[in-house]
């Protein structure tokens, strides 16, 4: 597998995306902590908020039909073997994870193992969860910018996660990221699995690839 050409420029969209990402700068005055950041984004619901390691926090717009059915799949697989598997808990894009470098971010799927789950006290568990997930995916759609989603995905890997993939639907591509490895592309896969961290997952993307509407 090769590494990702994070230099690359994105493809262009097809359709003009409705929204662009916002990044709001926060002066130091105003910095917001874990707790008054879980207050912020309580209180504004309809946004999907990030906060970045500087202490800036990013807007994210709403997704297109296509990368909604396509992350809607993506759960409903994972969750029939996490519920089989037994040993994890899914989580799905509205769930915040403080990471180690300060930054709080909400991949589009994530997977906890119950036994570090079990470490939290019941208001952590309430709140942002302090920890990056076992594994993550984050799901491109068509008006992502590739380089953010790369350097996101490095971000993932040295705080602490031990497998994320990054699907890419518009070339057909998978970049995987794991520790002490360069991150690797996988070209037009049919299915995803990782038998040593998630025995018995096989996640089909025929219908990421083709969504059927």
């Amino acid at each position: 597998m090769r590494a990702p050409a994070v230099t690359s420029q994105p493809r262009s969209p097809r359709h003009a995306p409705p929204f662009a990402p916002l990044a709001l700068h926060v002066p130091a005055a105003l910095e917001l902590d874990d707790a008054r950041l879980f207050l912020f984004c309580q209180a504004n619901r309809s946004l999907r908020i990030e906060r970045s390691a500087t202490g800036d926090l990013d807007i994210m717009p709403p997704t297109g039909a296509e990368t909604g059915a396509r992350n809607a799949e993506l759960i409903a697989q994972f969750q029939r073997w996490a519920r089989d598997d037994g040993q994890g808990i899914l989580f799905d894009s509205s769930t915040g994870f403080l990471l180690p470098n300060g930054a709080m971010r909400s991949p589009d799927l994530a997977w906890v193992r119950r036994s570090r789950l079990a470490t939290l006290s019941a208001e952590q568990k309430r709140g942002f969860l302090p920890l990056a997930p076992d594994v993550l995916i984050e799901l491109a759609s068509a008006s992502d910018d590739s380089r953010q989603l790369h350097e996101k995905m490095l971000e993932w890997r040295a705080n602490g996660a031990a497998l994320g993939w990054l699907i890419l639907p518009e070339t057909r591509q998978v970049w995987r990221y794991v520790p002490e490895h360069e991150p690797g592309c996988l070209d037009h896969p049919a299915r995803l699995e990782a038998a040593d961290l998630l025995p018995g997952l096989s996640l089909q993307l025929a219908r990421i690839w083709e969504t059927d509407f």
